[in-house]
């Protein structure tokens, strides 16, 4: 078992730059599957996610050659089976986003069906709704969704009860090889969903209004892989690594991403007392006075990202008064507050809201990863906590931040990756 070490009270500072983004790279690779050849993706995170997508199109027949460690070419000209087994499917819900280009390019998918997941239920419910409007059938049989095309796929209108991101995306991934014209209303707005229609246009789709509630899909008849695509620089990445600087307090620069894309994150870190200069493709944080405990909400683009809820409660459990955290997305992001309690922080949980009374400092202490980004932000507890902290269940973190250890370190953390005996074996 490994556990990350942090000695806390070590200044940290200097610049960091950003891997793509995680959400983006793992629909992007399963779109390759709409345009049969070789698509080249650039700027592809190097973590298990991604790994875990890799083995998902393998095993529907795809060839993954991996130019470096950032550059993937996805031959999926051999693609040749339309059924996810269930032992990928459980290790990542994402997987579910081969729904969409199965159909398109099929007529027809048998995927697992993902089951539970720490952070909430992510019912499937969505895309199953949104499909069958384009004229895909559903049975489920052995825990099994089932999908067929008796008819053809055939543009409709589609209104999405909430603005998944993961519905949009398969509705997407399906229409742009529909019958006619598929609208989709109430759609995802955030920047990930436009990093795939930028891609799906590349390849031959007609994908208009992406980036806004209405995104109009005109079919086609087929799509042509790509020569390269790069993937957009991940923005809640970007934000883990600002919020830490925030808690810190020395100036840090986070290169590699679009400022605009944590657009009220940032207004909302100036509101807490952060000093925030935008620039090109980077943004430098620093703060010189307390934090100011400060209300937020999560909702979908361009609301407050759910995945930045956990690293902002991080920053406001020492902010300088009493605040209201709110969870609109998912119902189970709160667990990592009770890891949090470890560590000295005040925070009581009604509903899906969490009161935060903001403490002077944090104690080091052994405590556990949650999910992906409570993981990231216990680390960043650990920072600026008295003594050392101890995080496991870090295999959490690896899903979405390579070289997660190594760019602390770079900024100054005393911080180290270590392997000790898994408890059952002691």
């Amino acid at each position: 078992m490994e556990v990350i070490k942090v000695e806390g009270g070590h200044p940290i500072g200097g610049e960091v730059t950003v891997e793509g983004a995680k959400n983006s790279a793992l629909k992007l690779m399963a779109a390759t599957i709409l345009a049969p050849g070789t698509t080249t993706l650039a700027n592809v995170p190097n973590i298990s996610d991604v790994h875990v997508m890799g083995k998902v199109l393998k095993y529907l027949g795809a060839h993954i050659e991996v130019e470096n460690e950032h550059t993937l070419k996805v031959d999926t000209s051999s693609v040749d089976k339309w059924e996810t087994p269930y032992h990928l499917v459980a290790q990542m819900r994402a997987s579910t986003a081969v729904l969409g280009p199965l159909l398109g390019r099929f007529g027809k998918a048998i995927v697992a069906m993902p089951g539970g997941c720490n952070i909430g239920a992510r019912k499937i419910d969505m895309h199953i709704l949104g499909l069958e409007a384009l004229g895909v059938r559903f049975e489920v049989d052995h825990g099994n969704i089932h999908a067929t095309t008796p008819n053809g796929l055939t543009g409709g209108m589609v209104t999405l009860d909430f603005a998944s991101v993961g519905a949009t995306e398969n509705l997407m991934m399906a229409a742009v090889r529909a019958r006619g014209v598929t609208t989709i209303d109430n759609a995802a707005r955030e920047p990930e969903i436009v990093d795939l229609a930028n891609l799906l246009n590349e390849m031959g789709a007609k994908v208009r209004g992406a980036g806004s509630p209405v995104i109009e899909i005109e079919g086609v008849d087929e799509l042509r892989p790509l020569e390269t695509h790069a993937v957009v620089g991940d923005r809640i990445e970007a934000g883990t690594f600002i919020a830490m600087a925030g808690i810190c307090g020395q100036p840090v620069t986070v290169k590699g991403f679009e400022p605009a894309h944590l657009g009220l994150v940032l207004k909302k870190y100036e509101l807490m007392g952060l000093d925030v200069e935008r620039g090109a493709h980077k943004v430098t944080v620093a703060r010189s006075r307390p934090i100011r405990s400060t209300d937020i909400q999560t909702l979908p683009f361009p609301g407050f990202p759910t995945d930045m809820q956990a690293q902002t409660m991080c920053l406001l459990a020492l902010g300088d008064d009493s605040c209201i955290v709110t969870e609109n997305v998912f119902e189970n992001r709160f667990m990592f507050a009770s890891e949090l309690q470890r560590m000295g922080a005040e925070i009581r949980i009604e509903g899906h809201h969490a009161i935060v009374h903001g403490v002077r400092g944090f104690s080091g202490a052994e405590v556990k990863s949650p999910d992906l980004r409570g993981g990231a932000s216990l680390v960043m507890a650990g920072l600026v906590a008295d003594g050392v902290t101890t995080v496991s269940d870090i295999h959490h973190i690896d899903r979405g931040y390579e070289g997660f250890v190594p760019k602390l370190k770079a900024l100054g953390a005393h911080v180290e990756r270590l392997e000790v005996p898994d408890a059952e074996e002691m």
